[in-house]
C-alpha cells in the first residue's frame, strides 16, 4: 500500500474533501489505506490554508461512517466463508479479520467503539460486527462515538504538525494505544462519578 500513497495524498490534494470521504469508506470498508496518511495529510491541507477543518471532519465522519455500514452489510449477508473467499481481491489478510474477531468476541459492541482507534482492529472491526447480525442502530452509535474522536485527534495532528505531518506515519500505532488508554481512564472516571452522584442522589431522597 506504501507505493501508492503519493497517489492517494495527489487525490486528496485535487478533491479535497470528496477524495477524504472517499478514502475514508475504502478504509472502514476493509481496503487497509491508513487513515493517519488520510486524515493526517487533510490536516497539513488545512495548515497551509487549502481545506477547512470542520468540513474536513464531517468528510472524514460520512466516509468512514459509509464505509463501515458497507463492511457490515457485507459481514451480516455475506459471513465469514464469503470474505475468506473474495476478501484477498481487496487486500483483506483472514489473519486481519481473525485479530477483529477476537477483540469482538471478548467485548461485543465494546470493541466497535474502542476499536476504531485502534491500528488494524478498526479497519476489519465492522466485519465481525456483521458476522454476528448486532443491532444497526447499536452498531452505529458505536462506530459514531468511537470515530469521531479519533478523527478529529488526527486532523488536527496534522494541522499542528504542519510539514512534519508525516511523522504520524511512524509513530500512529503507538499513538493510537496511548489515546485509547486515555479515552479508557476519561470514561472509567466518568462512569464512577455518575454512579457516585446516583448514589447521593439516592440517600438524599431517602433521607
Amino acid at each position: 500500500m506504501e507505493q501508492f500513497s503519493a497517489l492517494f495524498m495527489q487525490f486528496i490534494a485535487d478533491w479535497g474533501y470528496v477524495a477524504v470521504a472517499v478514502l475514508m469508506a475504502a478504509e472502514n470498508a476493509c481496503i487497509p489505506i491508513p487513515s493517519e496518511l488520510i486524515l493526517g495529510f487533510a490536516g497539513f491541507l488545512i495548515f497551509s490554508g487549502e481545506l477547512s477543518f470542520g468540513p474536513a471532519l464531517l468528510a472524514g465522519m460520512v466516509g468512514g461512517l459509509a464505509g463501515s455500514i458497507l463492511a457490515y452489510v457485507v459481514g451480516h449477508y455475506g459471513g465469514r466463508s464469503f470474505v475468506d473467499k473474495y476478501g484477498h481481491y481487496i487486500l483483506i489478510k483472514p489473519s486481519h479479520v481473525d485479530v477483529a474477531q477476537r477483540w469482538f468476541d471478548k467485548y461485543g459492541l465494546k470493541a466497535v467503539f474502542f476499536s476504531r482507534m485502534l491500528p488494524v482492529v478498526r479497519t476489519f472491526i465492522s466485519l465481525p460486527a456483521g458476522f454476528a447480525h448486532v443491532d444497526m442502530k447499536r452498531f452505529l452509535i458505536c462506530t459514531i462515538a468511537g470515530s469521531l474522536p479519533w478523527t478529529a485527534l488526527i486532523l488536527f495532528a496534522g494541522v499542528t504538525l504542519g510539514k512534519s505531518w508525516e511523522i504520524m506515519l511512524a509513530i500512529g500505532h503507538e499513538a493510537s494505544l496511548v489515546f485509547v488508554g486515555v479515552c479508557a481512564v476519561v470514561i472509567a472516571v466518568a462512569y464512577l462519578r455518575y454512579r457516585r452522584n446516583r448514589k447521593a442522589e439516592a440517600a438524599a431522597v431517602e433521607e
